[in-house]
């Protein structure tokens, strides 16, 4: 038996090689790495070029917005055209908006700087995810649990140097480095890219009205007016814009009637109403990705308004937590484990909104480190969980689609907790507000509970 698991072993780890990898994870990472370095640039930016830092921060939900629509866009581009063209054509795209916001100092092009990056960083994860499960599905292999939960360390890792990494860039070069890092980051990417991904398979469309057909350019116009209508009502929440609401559910409407009769679908309806379990992991994703935005974002404010912490240790008091998300997702995803780590993620983000209601103004340091870190396991399982439980429940040929939706509603996660705190914190970061946020938690955390357990294609999974 032994023998037989190093024999296993050595072939998984010649399919999947470190040279294959590394491309792959380094294009994935360069997205969570420059929605998180702005965050430091962002008072620099803001003095440098004379503008509010409410203006200020649009370059950051740009990124978002961009990201939340390119994601599947650039999985099914990648379907048909194949995975290693898309990933290298995007990486272009992210080396030509760091040019621009490096070289031209204006707010315009800062604009356009971070939409080019947001576009082209985009590629990176459903591209990977779609070459993995090609390489794996042409070996007649599972994928190793351990080659997915290091494409999400990979992710989780540059996110959480990129606080670190861009406050070093701003105080030693300027707030220009954090487009500049993009230039060699990319071409480290296209030369290993180059020599050691395969060579994508032949495309089979043969002409320009062929392929306006399979990659559905309506289909995909449609989602992104949804998506972007969506969030932008999300954002100025609790105020309710109605004439957003109204376009957003106008949009959503002739979105599903128009792909239930597309050939060939992008946003395929009539593939999610017959499989409600991918339904179900995409909303499970956006509710944990929400609780733990919430934390990173709302506890902050509430530390530095409360306890009067400067951002610097409030970074620092919030960086265990990023680090226990690294460490719980390998041993977790060695053992292709995805129940268990929902099960795990679910039941850490009820424990953990149950903590935030014991937070006051005389909370100790360690309580916060303890309570903040438990978001952490959420962080890393449902990741490693959803990601997993997806591989599982999607046929190959739509992974690249598929891995891009679940970043989207990852993304819309992270707007809703913005939601969120605006609500608890409309009249200041105050620690009533922070437990009617907690409860809030609470009450999502169920529900992401009550999915996890009413998901039918889990409960076998582990066995």
């Amino acid at each position: 038996m032994y023998e037989k698991v190093k024999v296993i072993l050595k072939k998984e780890s010649k399919i999947f090689s470190w040279q294959f990898l590394m491309p792959l994870m380094l294009a994935s990472s360069l997205n969570p790495l420059n929605s998180s370095m702005i965050a430091t640039a962002l008072p620099k930016i803001s003095v440098s070029l004379g503008i509010s830092a409410g203006t200020a921060a649009v370059l950051v939900s740009a990124l978002y917005v961009v990201s939340a629509v390119a994601q599947p866009t650039f999985g099914k581009l990648a379907e048909i055209l194949g995975p290693r063209k898309v990933l290298l054509t995007g990486v272009c795209f992210a080396a030509i908006g760091g040019l621009i916001g490096g070289a031209i100092a204006t707010f315009p092009s800062l604009l356009v700087a971070r939409v080019l990056i947001g576009l082209g960083t985009s590629a990176g994860y459903p591209s990977a995810m779609f070459m993995i499960t090609q390489r794996a599905n042409h070996e007649n292999i599972t994928v190793p649990g351990s080659v997915l939960g290091g494409l999400q360390i990979a992710s989780m890792a540059t996110s959480t140097l990129g606080l670190p990494l861009g406050g070093l860039l701003v105080g030693w070069l300027g707030w220009t480095s954090i487009f500049y890092i993009n230039l060699p980051a990319v071409l480290i990417i296209l030369v290993s890219a180059y020599f050691w991904l395969p060579k994508d398979k032949q495309a089979h469309i043969h002409d320009k009205k062929q392929l306006m057909q399979e990659i559905d350019i309506i289909g995909i116009i449609l989602f992104a007016l949804t998506i972007v209508s969506w969030l932008l009502w999300l954002f100025v929440l609790p105020q309710i814009n109605f004439g957003l609401l109204i376009f957003a559910v106008i949009f959503t409407v002739v979105l599903v009637i128009w792909e239930r009769k597309a050939a060939t679908p992008f946003f395929d309806v009539k593939f999610l109403q017959n499989h409600t379990n991918v339904v179900l992991t995409l909303v499970r994703i956006l509710i944990l990705a929400m609780c733990v935005y919430t934390v990173m974002y709302g506890v902050s404010q509430w530390l530095e308004a409360v306890h009067a912490f400067s951002s610097e240790l409030t970074g620092l008091l919030l960086l265990p937590m990023s680090a226990v998300s690294a460490l719980v997702v390998l041993p977790l995803a060695a053992r292709n484990l995805v129940r268990t780590s929902l099960v795990i993620s679910v039941s850490a983000a009820i424990v953990g909104a149950v903590g935030l209601l014991i937070f006051n103004a005389a909370t100790p340091i360690w309580v916060i480190i303890l309570i903040t870190s438990i978001f952490g396991i959420v962080m890393g399982t449902m990741s490693q969980g959803n990601q997993m439980a997806l591989y599982l429940q999607v046929p190959p040929r739509m992974m690249g689609t598929a891995s891009g939706l679940l970043r989207t509603f990852t993304y819309i996660g992270s707007i809703v907790s913005s939601s969120l705190i605006n609500i608890g914190f409309h009249d200041g970061a105050t620690t009533a507000g922070l437990h009617l946020i907690a409860i809030l938690m609470v009450v999502v955390s169920l529900i992401a509970t009550f999915i996890t357990i009413a998901d039918k294609s889990l409960r076998t999974i582990d066995n």
